[in-house]
């Protein structure tokens, strides 16, 4: 979760949504990503998504063996995608601030631990308080 957190902490710091993720294959990160919707003025560069284009193609089995680890609860897209690629398991930072699609991913048997980490709420409280315009763009409000 640590390299998840440097990750949010990375898009903070180049002025977009704090929110990180990273892909883990066999205790090895294959692929990190942080929101980057508006560094990069994308409609879909959420911090899960940027992981996974930053894990570039994988073999089916190596998602089928990976977990995911993420600073929030993922959305739908993310959720999607998780989906989509077979990911057992992800590891979710915080879901205080947002609650995403937990529910659907453990309906499709994808195992969900919710961390509560107080670094991850922290940071996205006080993300959202100082910009609560960007960050409700971000979840298409």
């Amino acid at each position: 979760m640590q390299a998840a957190i440097d990750e949010a902490r990375c898009g903070l710091a180049e002025g977009g949504i704090p929110i990180g993720s990273v892909l883990v294959h066999q205790g090895r990160i294959i692929g990190r990503g942080h929101n980057r919707r508006v560094q990069c003025g994308s409609a879909i560069l959420h911090g899960e998504m940027d992981a996974f284009e930053s894990a570039g193609r994988q073999p089916a089995q190596v998602y089928r063996e990976s977990v995911l680890y993420t600073t929030l609860s993922p959305c739908a897209m993310c959720s999607g995608a998780i989906l989509l690629y077979g990911i057992p398991r992800v590891v979710v930072g915080e879901n205080r601030t947002f609650m995403g699609e937990e529910a659907l991913l453990g309906a499709r048997g994808v195992s969900v631990e919710v961390l509560q980490d107080e670094t991850c709420i922290v940071l996205m409280r006080e993300f959202i308080s100082a910009q609560p315009q960007l960050w409700n763009e971000d979840i298409g409000v």
